[in-house]
This record gives C-alpha cells, structure tokens and sequence, in this order.
C-alpha cells in the first residue's frame, strides 16, 4: 500500500511539475507578444551586438543579487550549494510572468529544496533577498531624484514609499516576526532557532551587493539605447540616469503584482527617460530593454537547467524540480 502511495505521490509531483512548466511558458510567451506587438508599431533599426551586451550586463547585474540569496541561505543554516542557488535563483525569475508572482517562490524554493535546505526556509529567504534588493533599487532612484531631478516630485515621493514598503520587513527582528506568522519552523523548532542567525550584517551585505547589482541593470539600460543609437559612447555621464529609471520601474512594476511589471514598468521608465529622449525613443528603451531581459532570463535558465539537472553530484539527491 505505501508503495502505492509514493507512486501515486511522485506522479503527482511530476504532473505539477509539467503543469508549472505550461503556465510559465504561456506568461513568457504572452509577454514576448506583447513586447514584439509594441516594438512592431516603431520602424527602429538595432544594433544586435549590443543588444548582446545588454544581455550580458542584465545577467552580470543579477548575479550579486543570486550570490546573497546564496549567503542568506547559508546564514540560516542551509547547506546549499553555490550551483544549485544559483540555478533556482536565475530559473526563479521566470516566474514573475505569471499573476501574482508567487511561483518565483514556488519554483525557488523547489528547484532548492533537498534534505540539506528545508523548503519553508528558502521560501523565506527568497522573501528576504527580493525585498532586500527592491528597498536598495528604490532607495536609490529616491536619492537620484532628489539630487539631480528636483522637478520630478511625484516620482520621488513614489521612490521613498516603495522603499519604505520593502525595506521595513527586511529588517531583522521584524522578518523573523512576519516568517515565524507565516509558520515558517512551526513543526521544527530547530528551524525557528536559524531564522535568529539572520542579523544586520547580513542586511548590510545585501544593501552593498544590491547596489552592484543596480549600477549594472543601469547599465544595461545604456546597452540598449546605444543599440537603438538613442545613447553616447560614454555611459558614466548618465549613468544615474539609467540606474534611477531601471530600479524605481522594476521595484514599482514588483510591488504592483502585475505579471513581470507590464505596462508599470515601461510606464514609469519612459517617464524618467523622456525629458532626456523624447517619447518615441523612450518607450521604445522601455519595451526593448524588457525583451532583452526576458530572452536572457530564458537562455541562461535553459542552460542552468540543463547543466545542473543532470550533474552527477545532483543525481539521486531529493529537490529536483
């Protein structure tokens, strides 16, 4: 009879595995329509190199992003492997597409799950690492407005309101609170001992990391404009510029809910942009730049995916997904 039930069991499994696969497939090709629909609409001309180093710069940028949930897992007694993070972390993003963003978490914290790294703890960890890097986003196109766009008052006081929502539950005592109510080590009070290990060093290391991460998607950003010809050669000048519009339209197009950001994201980036770009120019940066994302987000999944799954040292271990 039990091994009735662990069959039945992993049929189970494997048929919401099949099914989490269609849905993300659907969102990501809906999403690729969408953004085609819209480029279709203006006769732009791009250079494909650099829309590659766009790429390039958008997967760099997440990097330090993956490496601190990576360390946050680490600080809350996990032993999970730098490869195997950094798979679910890069396959994760995938799951923005879908309504509601909650399989970030489902697809996370099951491509990490195994007897070494508990699934309520990375559920909880990707919680921390997200907010974590969209308070340091919002922080910083808050401090860039003030600084250098003084006219742009309704934007900077949406900065400092989204920075305020996602960085007053990153705060230690108070994500400890709001995982142990969400009953993360409810049954295993060894679980409720590491969520004490998180501390404000850790904090500390994310803020720093995040900020890499940033300047990098700003980056980005510039990559892309230099494809359309819409940039100069020489990104530091306005490189503030570039960081500020990618992170306070991601952390907005985030804290939304809406299915990858759409239309926020493109909304409120073009709305940085177009007093330095123009209109046109800037909302096609805007759809461009979320196509460029997404279709790296697919490369570079595919082939963690791959490389990984079938990794001898993974062969066997329970957490597949």
């Amino acid at each position: 009879m039990s091994q009735k039930r662990s069959s039945r069991k992993r049929w189970l499994m494997t048929a919401l595995k099949l099914l989490i696969v269609v849905v993300v497939l659907a969102a990501v090709r809906h999403t690729i329509a969408t953004a085609m629909a819209q480029l279709g609409k203006h006769p732009w001309h791009f250079d494909p190199a650099w829309l590659v180093a766009a790429g390039v710069l958008y997967l760099l940028g997440l990097l330090p992003a993956g490496l601190f949930w990576h360390r946050v897992l680490l600080a809350l007694g996990q032993n999970a492997r730098i490869g195997e993070t950094l798979r679910a972390y890069f396959v994760g993003h995938l799951g923005k597409y879908v309504p509601g963003k909650a399989m970030v978490v489902v697809i996370r914290a099951g491509l990490i799950r195994s007897h070494r790294v508990d699934t309520g703890v990375a559920a909880a960890s990707v919680f921390f690492e997200t907010l974590t890097m969209m308070s340091v986003g919002a922080f910083i196109a808050a401090a860039v407005l003030a600084a250098s766009f003084r006219g742009q008052l309704l934007l900077f006081w949406a900065a400092v309101g989204l920075m305020v929502l996602a960085a007053v539950p990153t705060f230690p005592p108070i994500f400890k609170r709001l995982a142990r109510l969400a009953g993360v080590g409810k049954s295993d009070p060894s679980t409720s001992e590491k969520l004490d290990r998180l501390g404000y060093g850790t904090l500390l290391m994310g803020w720093l990391a995040m900020a890499l991460s940033w300047v990098l998607l700003g980056l980005s950003l510039w990559a892309v404009l230099r494809a359309m010809g819409a940039a100069g050669a020489d990104p530091i000048g306005q490189l503030h510029l570039y960081t500020a519009g990618v992170s306070l339209a991601m952390v907005a197009g985030f804290l939304s809910l809406v299915p990858g950001g759409a239309v926020v994201r493109e909304a409120i980036l073009a709305e940085v942009l177009v007093p330095h770009l123009g209109a046109a120019t800037a909302l096609v940066g805007a759809v461009l730049l979320r196509l460029v994302w997404l279709l790296s987000e697919l490369v570079i999944s595919c082939m963690l995916y791959v490389s990984l799954n079938f990794s001898p040292r993974r062969h066997g271990e329970h957490g597949d997904c």
